[in-house]
């Protein structure tokens, strides 16, 4: 790491705002609806993301939209129609997270790790 990044357990941590802007259980389905589907209305999102309650997704929209990941547009029709999409913020995320997956995925193709196959052969 260069020399102008500050230390990750310094309290003005850039790397750990950038994970309270994408943590939690919910964002990064809200986000992945919203990748797949593009613009989508308040109930396809609760369609869309499994398990999440009215009250999850509020939330979680508020938070995205404060952290400039999501969008929200409102048309001036009656009723009103709302819409959340992705900020370009939000979408030069993208190939960080398909990274993630890719690092994930050749971490699980490995095998379980060293740790866990003492731990296994502890229990037996």
């Amino acid at each position: 790491m260069s020399k102008d990044h500050n230390c990750p357990c310094a309290p003005e941590c850039a790397l750990q705002a950038a994970l309270d802007s994408v943590g939690g259980k919910w964002k990064l389905p809200v986000l992945c609806s919203l990748a797949s589907n593009g613009a989508s209305r308040y109930n396809e999102l609760l369609r869309n993301v499994r398990g999440i309650s009215n009250t999850m997704l509020s939330q979680t929209l508020r938070e995205l939209e404060r952290d400039r990941l999501v969008l929200r547009e409102e048309f001036l029709e009656v009723p009103v129609r709302v819409e959340y999409s992705l900020s370009e913020h939000a979408k030069k995320l993208q190939p960080i997270l398909l990274e993630l997956i890719r690092w994930r995925m050749e971490t699980d193709a490995q095998g379980p790790s060293e740790n866990a196959a003492r731990e296994g052969d502890a229990a037996k």
